[in-house]
């Protein structure tokens, strides 16, 4: 396959189908994916693309060094070996190895006494494959596309676990349009939406649209427009900049080359706001995870990855510089567009430390995001029908991760858990009101049943709040919420507008006492019937009856506000 990450996240769609049978991916299907499985191909790149086009195409293979596979793992004469492809996210590990794809003397590697070889995969083979055939011990894998394999893997008789998380998108995917007009999600209704299928992009939309305002109708006439992986998020790219679509949803560096290339380009909904949604892990093979001499080689690995952290996040230039010389992708886009370019790259997503992980895997106190995410994209990628076999057991999010080696490195650092123990973010009053003046880009209406005429929460009502307004809070890790009360049209509207405010209080006051979110990130108001979701005069054009257009309409809504 001629395709180099990050555009070879887009790839993933090969292993799914792979799996399924379909070897031909691996080869270049020639199958374009469309609206209801018509033929779609990218437009032609534009001229401002086509130094990246270049980039998309593979490195000569180099000649492969053998190993002697009966020396200790870990050693010169057989290094433990990791799949990766071309994404600055990994740029930490290429610095700790020396700025090499080869671990070099005087590294980070070389003082822990571990020989780790990195393996630019960007044909993105499956798991199976790569563990099997001994290409490589552990590999990549993005939290979605990993609840996506991991079911694959056991069918195929082997399995794997994540052993730390090493990225954390906040800004490096988003959805974006060219109309001005569309300012939210909900705006997305009735229009072209480019991206690739089974990917980050794809989940990422699925949810959004998800936890939406939209009717169910309305949300069926989103046009998803998926590009070919042989494209990949260049074909994406180029579907935007040609305007053969309305919006797109892509990851760096084409998600900020279609920003800077397209009139009137803009940011709907991101992981500026979704800060806990979309995050890389390091997948490693069962086999050697059971060994003690396996597990000894990737508590080293580990620790040197995040060593590795420290080392690029003070001296970022030299993590530029590394992924430059170690792959064909970022030279072609560094001679391009500049090596300011590529470290501009690095302002949207976290190269995740040690104190990172503790809190994104809950490790100091509060929720385990990844595990909320596993579930989440497993839940989203089965009803989408992304895995090879749909009768897969469910994997229970516990059993995808191995924690001993970040809680190893805990131990020995109680600085990193008080880190971690720490709010991330700081509200305030006014930010909440200057953020709250723009436009949503998102509104979730929940059920939220309340007894007549009362306010007061009922356990019920407490487990609704608990399943479907906590996680949506906990995704968009940095927003500000309005949080509303409405109602149907029935009644008379100055009891519902007074009665909608205080249970819309009601919810807010549960959120913050039990769940201990800040009271400065809710805007409280109380719509009572006049910000109806379905008219209720019209629910034969919502295909709904008038009590499914009136429950709708008693939601309590949450709209999300911040960073795009």
């Amino acid at each position: 396959m001629a395709q180099l990450t990050p555009l070879a996240k887009g790839l993933i769609t090969v292993i799914v189908i792979g799996v399924a049978g379909s070897l031909a991916w691996n080869f270049g299907l020639k199958d374009r994916f469309g609206v209801g499985g018509e033929a779609v191909k990218a437009p032609a790149q534009s001229s401002s693309g086509e130094a990246v086009t270049a980039a998309r195409q593979a490195p000569p293979a180099r000649p492969a060094t053998a190993d002697d596979r009966n020396a200790p793992l870990g050693s010169a004469a057989n290094p433990l070996k990791v799949s990766l492809v071309s994404f600055h996210g990994y740029a930490p590990a290429l610095v700790a190895n020396g700025n090499n794809l080869n671990t070099q003397p005087g590294s980070i590697y070389a003082k822990l006494g571990v020989n780790v070889r990195f393996v630019i995969q960007d044909d993105i083979p499956t798991l199976a494959t790569i563990f099997e055939s001994g290409a490589a011990q552990c590999a990549w894998r993005t939290s979605d596309f990993w609840a996506q394999e991991q079911p694959n893997l056991r069918n195929a008789g082997l399995d794997g676990r994540a052993v730390m998380i090493v990225d954390n998108t906040q800004g490096g995917d988003a959805v974006i349009a060219r109309d001005p007009s569309v300012k939210a999600i909900e705006d997305l209704a009735g229009r072209s939406v480019a991206l690739l299928q089974f990917t980050p992009s794809h989940g990422m939309l699925i949810d959004a649209l998800d936890n939406s305002s939209l009717t169910a109708r309305r949300k069926d006439s989103v046009k998803m427009v998926f590009i070919n992986a042989e494209e990949g998020a260049a074909g994406v790219r180029a579907a935007i900049e040609s305007g053969a679509v309305d919006a797109a949803v892509l990851w760096d560096p084409d998600l900020s080359l279609a920003l800077r290339n397209v009139r009137g380009a803009h940011v709907v909904y991101s992981t500026k706001t979704a800060t806990n949604l979309i995050f890389d892990v390091m997948v490693c093979d069962s086999r050697v995870l059971g060994k003690p001499e396996g597990q000894a080689v990737v508590q080293k690995f580990v620790e040197g990855w995040m060593d590795g952290v420290l080392a690029a996040r003070a001296n970022p230039d030299s993590a530029v510089d590394a992924l430059v010389r170690t792959q064909e992708f970022f030279r072609l886009l560094a001679d391009k567009e500049g090596k300011a370019f590529v470290r501009s790259l690095f302002a949207n997503l976290v190269w995740t430390g040690v104190e990172d992980n503790a809190r994104i895997l809950g490790l100091a106190g509060g929720t385990n995001h990844y595990e909320r995410v596993y579930r989440r994209f497993d839940e989203i990628y089965r009803k989408a029908g992304a895995l090879a076999n749909p009768k897969s057991p469910v994997i229970p999010a516990q059993d995808s991760f191995d924690y001993r080696f970040i809680k190893a490195m805990l131990a020995r650092n109680s600085a990193a858990v008080e880190a971690a123990a720490r709010p991330q973010e700081t509200f305030s009053q006014s930010a909440l009101k200057e953020a709250t003046q723009k436009e949503a880009m998102v509104t979730k209406p929940v059920m939220v049943g309340f007894a007549s005429g009362s306010a007061e929460l009922t356990k019920r009502a407490q487990k609704t709040v608990d399943g479907e307004i906590v996680p949506f809070i906990e995704n968009n890790g940095k927003a500000y919420f309005e949080v509303s009360g409405n109602s149907d049209s029935t009644g008379s509207r100055e009891v519902n507008l007074r009665l909608s405010a205080v249970r819309a209080r009601a919810v807010v006051d549960y959120l913050v006492t039990q769940w201990e979110f800040p009271r400065e990130r809710f805007k409280i108001v109380g719509n009572g019937p006049d910000r109806p979701l379905c008219v209720e005069a019209n629910v034969v054009g919502e295909g709904l009856s008038i009590e499914e257009c009136r429950a709708m309409n008693r939601t309590t809504r949450v709209a999300v506000f911040g960073g795009r």
